[in-house]
């Protein structure tokens, strides 16, 4: 009888204990999910703040599952109090991981700034539905030049007639079929015909093309091939995200042998932007401290492609130039119509290094060398900043800068991307 009572308590024990037990562990759950939840809703942000909203008016979807998993963050995600910077920058700072646990910078970049947007969406919705909000994708649908494109099955210069970008100014048939060959936004299928497009693709394409073409520039002459571009890593509504950098004009107050080597890498670079395998010539319209950056090695590359125009030079020079080109809705996504592009034929090789000398080499290299060198040098950038001077004197006064910064560029670690291997060379 007492061995029965005994075990009748116990056992009514062990069951107030479990049961306190699983509570405990309930609490401790509901605690841990409260907290993750107000973690994940820390990092919220809506679809109007990516453009996805505005989607196949976009440049399109490939990195929207690393937004969504935390796999891509704005660079004030990494604490969680902070909110999404302001929705107005044309680009962000931001952090990519392919593990959760190393991360490396990003740049997170918008065809226009998102006012931009906003005016352009809200003046379409105007015009043609005479409401503030509509669908922009089905307007453009609608549109002369989205259904021969739904019909083509090669893009044409025909089909990108009058698009508002110095990119396409003068497009030849070799760079058309590069770009659709090429177009990382789709399965790659290796052919410049446009089967392996659907609608939707071909809209995100389009559209991308219309308001600016730095996106497209990254995918079609990747940095991997030696081209001096960042690496493309994808889009999700109206942002893409490249590999990060350091713009060049926050190096003006560097040490004379970062500036020395900086110049040097950045008259390299003018130089291939002419002459390349490719037989494509780069040129800029614009340039100024942020057209340029350099990565985290040392290694220097152009940063921003919105004003870069491109001629093929297999192209005979009669034949690149078009005559005035009719515009459409597609030539006022971003911009007052009809856009202001400078025509192919007065362009020069000697313009991307007049520009250089313009606006780039004063501040990186005065006061920074010995007496003698520097006044070398300010004669040389002088010469080279005049409007007057042929392509021959242009390139003969590159030569002659490299040649003086040639003894200044040091080999130490700085120079991540040259280093060793300067020791011995």
């Amino acid at each position: 009888m007492f061995f029965w009572i005994c075990s009748s308590f116990l056992q009514k024990c062990y069951f107030c204990v479990s049961f306190l037990i699983i509570m405990m562990e309930r609490e401790n759950v509901g605690a841990t999910n409260s907290s993750d939840s107000k973690l994940k809703s820390s990092y919220s942000f809506g679809k109007s703040f990516l453009g996805l909203d505005k989607c196949n008016a976009c440049i399109g979807t490939s990195a929207c599952k690393k937004f969504f998993k935390e796999e891509i963050r704005f660079q004030n995600w990494l604490a969680p109090h902070l909110r999404l910077p302001p929705a107005d920058l044309q680009s962000y700072a931001g952090n990519h991981s392919d593990d959760g646990e190393s991360w490396r910078p990003v740049e997170i970049y918008r065809l226009s700034s998102k006012s931009q947007h906003d005016l352009a969406d809200k003046r379409i919705c105007s015009t043609f539905t005479k409401k503030k909000v509509c669908s922009i994708e089905m307007i453009l649908r609608k549109t002369e030049r989205f259904q021969k494109w739904k019909t083509a099955k090669r893009l044409t210069p025909d089909l990108v007639q009058g698009l508002p970008v110095q990119f396409l100014r003068c497009p030849s048939q070799r760079l058309l079929d590069r770009i659709i060959r090429r177009y990382t936004e789709v399965f790659d299928a290796c052919s410049v015909y446009m089967t392996h497009l659907t609608d939707k693709d071909k809209m995100r394409l389009l559209y991308t093309l219309s308001v600016n073409a730095h996106p497209i520039v990254l995918q079609i002459f990747p940095g991997a091939e030696g081209w001096p571009f960042p690496k493309y890593l994808g889009s999700c509504g109206r942002l893409f995200v490249s590999t990060s950098s350091h713009p060049l004009m926050s190096f003006n107050n560097s040490a004379p042998e970062v500036a020395a080597d900086l110049v040097y890498q950045l008259l390299q670079t003018i130089h291939h932007l002419s002459n390349n395998d490719l037989n494509y010539f780069f040129y800029f319209t614009k340039i100024d401290g942020s057209t340029f950056g350099t990565f985290s090695d040392g290694r220097l590359f152009i940063r921003d492609i919105s004003n870069l125009g491109i001629i093929d030079l297999q192209n005979e020079k009669s034949s690149r130039d078009r005559n005035i080109e009719e515009t459409d809705l597609f030539s006022c996504l971003s911009s007052d119509c009809p856009p202001i592009l400078s025509s192919c034929s007065n362009i020069t090789e000697r313009q991307n290094l007049i520009l250089v000398c313009k606006n780039i080499l004063p501040y990186l290299l005065s006061g920074k060398f010995s007496h003698s060198t520097q006044q070398e040098i300010d004669k040389f950038i002088g010469v080279c900043s005049d409007n007057l001077i042929t392509d021959l004197e242009a390139w003969k006064i590159s030569e002659k800068l490299m040649n003086i910064l040639r003894p200044w560029r040091a080999c130490d670690p700085r120079f991540a991307y040259r280093y060793p291997e300067c020791k011995y060379s």
